[in-house]
């Protein structure tokens, strides 16, 4: 079995791709050291992390109704009225409560709750503290906030990086600034908008190490240019900002070093927040991360 790091890039309903991709490198005797992930791609690395297999994460994809995660009180869908003052009040259309359920519930199912649970630095989820204009790379940063790196949910750490702004409140962290001694509240949201696809992040905890497990990053691109946004009110106007940043971070310039240790997975026109998708459209992403995968590994040098 060949060993190598897992970054997984993020992009929303699209992460089934990611399963697909999971699958080949098993196919082709790979096996996974550590794992780290942005906003989707942090859910699949801590699924994959609690222990989960590709084929079950595929299954645990298709079957939930991502959708039902876009709920709020009865109040709060009158009109346009109730959807801005929900923004107004708790700075998103909608609570992501559901998310960090769904999360925890998967991961104690195989008896993991907090980082501690885990091998030592098995898992890293990159979020943005948008207060601090600080790139957040968890467990360890959390200390920043007065909390122990290890006693972290990891449910609580996912919902985090997955915060799509405006979509999902953004979690708020009661911290003490040590000059002032001042109470203040940090708000973090996705990792998305500081870093979608942290290739990086173990090339930093690894610097020194005599030999050193080779990384593997999983992005998903393919910007859709056949379906133009329809911006029809705040919800949709928001979606399309989130998800042209997104668009932007699949096209941006990466090294040569970077695209031999990448797999590319087509999204086939797939959009970020298009939250149900059909059983067709599941295993077509499915199958463009597999077959994407197995051209990538057969090929690479590791």
């Amino acid at each position: 079995m060949k060993l190598i790091n897992a970054v997984f890039e993020g992009g929303g309903v699209k992460g089934i791709s990611l399963a697909g991709a999971i699958c080949a490198a098993v196919d082709q005797g790979i096996s996974f050291n550590r794992l780290a992930g942005t906003s989707s791609g942090a859910i699949i690395a801590s699924l994959l992390a609690a222990g989960y297999t590709c084929r079950e994460i595929k299954d645990l994809l298709e079957e939930t109704p991502f959708r039902s995660f876009l709920k709020r009180g009865f109040f709060y869908n009158i009109g346009v009225i109730g959807p801005t003052l929900r923004l107004l009040i708790h700075r998103g259309f909608y609570s992501g409560a559901g998310l960090t359920r769904w999360m925890e519930e998967l991961l104690a199912n195989k008896g993991i709750r907090t980082f501690g649970d885990l091998p030592h630095c098995k898992l890293r989820i990159v979020a943005s503290d948008i207060s601090n204009g600080r790139l957040l790379v968890l467990p360890d940063d959390i200390v920043f906030y007065g909390q122990e790196p290890m006693k972290l949910s990891i449910a609580d750490a996912v919902r985090m990086s997955a915060g799509i702004p405006y979509f999902f409140d953004p979690i708020r962290i009661r911290t003490r600034e040590r000059e002032n001694s001042l109470s203040s509240w940090a708000y973090i949201v996705d990792g998305g908008l500081l870093s979608n696809f942290p290739l990086w992040i173990f090339d930093t905890e690894q610097r020194g190490e005599e030999k050193p497990v080779p990384t593997v990053g999983f992005q998903m691109v393919g910007k859709n240019e056949t379906e133009p946004h329809s911006i029809r009110g705040p919800v949709s106007m928001f979606q399309a900002i989130f998800e042209t940043m997104l668009q932007a971070h699949d096209e941006r310039y990466i090294k040569k070093s970077n695209i031999e240790r990448t797999v590319k997975i087509p999204t086939l026109g797939i959009r970020t927040t298009q939250f149900h998708l059909s059983k067709q459209q599941s295993d077509t992403l499915f199958n463009s991360g597999y077959d994407a995968a197995s051209e990538f590994f057969k090929q690479a040098a590791l």
